[in-house]
């Protein structure tokens, strides 16, 4: 109701987008991020109507809202796996004509006509087997088929190497300056267009200053219809605009060419790290952490991983604080006005100069330009970044090469990739983006080859280091269970032989000053806070603190602990384990040396559930004051 008590109108009834299975055995999927839509049709298919119409459901079903792929390339997947089932089925002397005629069989052939000839033979099976799980009219046989555990996944036999640091540098530079050269054309012809449109006196004999305002205002370039010949009514460029370059240098005098957000895109991914996925959507419309206090500039991009599953939304920080490894030998080089060494400065740049062809197209995402020709019949126009297949393109035309010749010494051109670029980053910081540490260690730096050996020095001097501490530091002193007879007897003489009085023996004794691992004999006297102030500090640094004692009791937590570290190198970069853990392993290795191998086997055998509870919790750092 209106606020004058009438009836308020409603909106007319509007036809809701056509998706899902439609007319002809075509199926209409949408990304979920609205990025686009695209018709699969499936009565082309070479197989009986029937097992068409059965899969094109199977597909709808399959690819509908809430079914788990989001992006049209995740709904490709399917399709694929039925067009080449399709094909495989249509060379079987008797092919199923009915979702009911497939047979367990039929799976199998297809995995067996398709493994020695493609490595995602078994990828290409998972996809069929979760396509036709959701088909009706399947035999029992067939169901149960479908249960069975995919094909192990196919690795490259040859590990990924990634790119040296002087490789990974000049890639980064040469990205640098294409993006100066475009900020410094596009922000002159900028300044160009506004003196003409506020009629500074300024002669346009040749109309320059008019053609760029019709590229600002429309993205293109006048054009007319072809009046004869073969390509009679298309559309071309006027003639006199000629005089002034081609229609891809003229577009690109107020918007990036495809070459430079191709710059743009390797530069995000060598300074965030971030998967080619991310990189190709990173929004435009992003948050200013720091309010424009004049503290840190950062922007805060709400970015999206969809192999993350629950956790595919996710925040992105770009920060104004320069990456080491970006930084030049000689940091004069980096002047107030190179905003490109610093994630923030790079995202900020693009951000202005693709501004007006955002307007244009209504994209609110950052990497747009002109592409003068598209594939899959886009066309030309401005477009947003979405194929990496300008990548490789992009490094022969800045001439890039591999640090490595050839057998012969000649020079090898540098086979570029976003995902090695990645991959170079990831091992360079060692730091995991988007991803958890394990998966880090296992199935990035575990197959990267790129630096091995150099990374392995690094590794071992680190490790060097930390046991050398571990030795000059030495580890808490241990009362055995002799000790504990004799101070039923002689309490006075152990005490002393300890560095503490008898009242401090019996309470350390009877477990009133345990802590985790061993027992505190003066926590307001240790190294780690002032004088007669509580210390705070972690239970990790008792190891090593000359107020720690251990009895007997506390070897299975110690054991505990030492084999949880140890497991910990599989989840973790080996150099971040080293400058973790590597210490505390030490120091609880020589501390479990001082006890015979069958009171260490008997500990770890006799560890008790609340033992271990309270390990994960030390481990998880709940018991630190914080």
């Amino acid at each position: 109701m209106s606020p004058r008590g009438r009836r308020a109108s409603l909106p007319g009834h509007q036809d809701r987008t056509a998706r899902g299975l439609l007319d002809g055995l075509v199926v209409r999927c949408f990304a979920e991020d609205g990025s686009g839509s695209r018709d699969y049709p499936f009565d082309v298919l070479p197989v009986a109507p029937g097992l068409r119409q059965g899969l094109a459901k199977a597909f709808e079903r399959r690819t509908a809202p809430g079914a788990g792929l989001t992006s049209l390339d995740s709904t490709n997947h399917p399709y694929r796996a039925a067009q080449g089932f399709t094909r495989y089925l249509a060379t079987l002397a008797w092919p199923p004509t009915e979702l009911a005629h497939l047979l367990p069989e039929h799976l199998d052939g297809f995995f067996d006509s398709r493994k020695d000839q493609s490595t995602r033979a078994g990828e290409v099976l998972a996809d069929l087997k979760l396509l036709l799980r959701h088909a009706e009219g399947i035999s029992e046989s067939v169901a149960a088929k479908l249960r069975e555990a995919h094909p192990p996944r196919h690795r490259p036999q040859e590990p990924k190497q990634s790119y040296s640091r002087h490789e990974f540098k000049r890639i980064a530079d040469a990205a640098r300056a294409d993006l100066r050269a475009a900020a410094a054309r596009i922000r002159a012809n900028r300044v160009d267009l506004h003196r003409f449109r506020t009629g500074e006196p300024e002669p346009d004999r040749d109309r320059r200053l008019e053609l760029l305002d019709w590229v600002d205002r429309f993205g293109d370039v006048p054009r007319q219809l072809r009046p004869r010949g073969v390509r009679a009514g298309q559309d071309v460029a006027q003639n006199w605009i000629t005089r002034h370059g081609s229609v891809d240098e003229i577009v690109t005098w107020l918007h990036l060419s495809g070459m430079e957000f191709t710059a743009g895109a390797v530069l995000l991914t060598a300074m965030t790290g971030q998967n080619k996925s991310v990189i190709f959507k990173t929004p435009a419309v992003h948050h200013r952490a720091d309010g424009y206090t004049g503290q840190t500039p950062t922007a805060i991009l709400e970015a999206k991983k969809p192999r993350r599953g629950r956790r595919a939304h996710m925040s992105l920080a770009l920060s104004d604080l320069p990456d080491w490894i970006s930084i030049p030998s000689d940091p004069e080089e980096v002047t107030a006005r190179d905003e490109l060494h610093t994630p923030f400065g790079l995202y900020v740049l693009l951000h202005e100069l693709t501004s007006r062809s955002r307007e244009l197209t209504g994209t609110s995402r950052l990497l747009i330009g002109w592409v003068g020709r598209g594939g899959r019949g886009a066309g030309r126009g401005l477009r947003q970044m979405s194929p990496d297949g300008w990548v490789p393109r992009w490094a022969d035309r800045h001439g890039l090469q591999a640090e490595k010749p050839d057998e012969k010494g000649k020079p090898v051109p540098l086979r570029l990739t976003l995902e090695l670029v990645r991959l170079t980053q990831l091992e360079l910081h060692q730091k995991p983006v988007a991803h958890t540490e394990q998966t880090l260690a296992t199935d990035y730096l575990a197959r990267n080859r790129g630096n091995l050996a150099e990374y392995q020095k690094v590794v071992a001097a680190a490790l060097k280091e930390e046991v050398a501490k571990a030795r000059v530091r030495g580890v808490m002193a241990v009362l055995t269970r002799t000790d504990l007879e004799r101070a039923s007897t002689d309490a006075e003489a152990v005490a002393a032989e300890y560095g503490i009085d008898a009242v401090t023996l019996k309470r350390m004794i009877a477990g009133e000053l345990d802590t985790v691992m061993n027992a505190c004999v003066d926590h307001r006297g240790g190294p780690h806070a002032p004088p007669g102030q509580p210390c705070r500090a972690s239970f990790m640094l008792c190891l090593g603190c000359p107020c720690a004692r251990a009895l007997p009791r506390h070897l299975p937590v110690q054991v505990l602990v030492h084999d949880r570290l140890a497991a910990r190198r599989a989840e973790m970069t080996p150099q971040q384990w080293t400058q973790r853990f590597a210490l505390v392993h030490t120091q609880l290795e020589d501390l479990m040396s001082r006890h015979d191998e069958v009171d260490v086997d008997d500990a770890r055998d006799n560890a008790t559930d609340a033992d271990r509870a309270v390990v994960t919790r030390f481990l998880n750092r709940e018991l630190d004051l914080r």
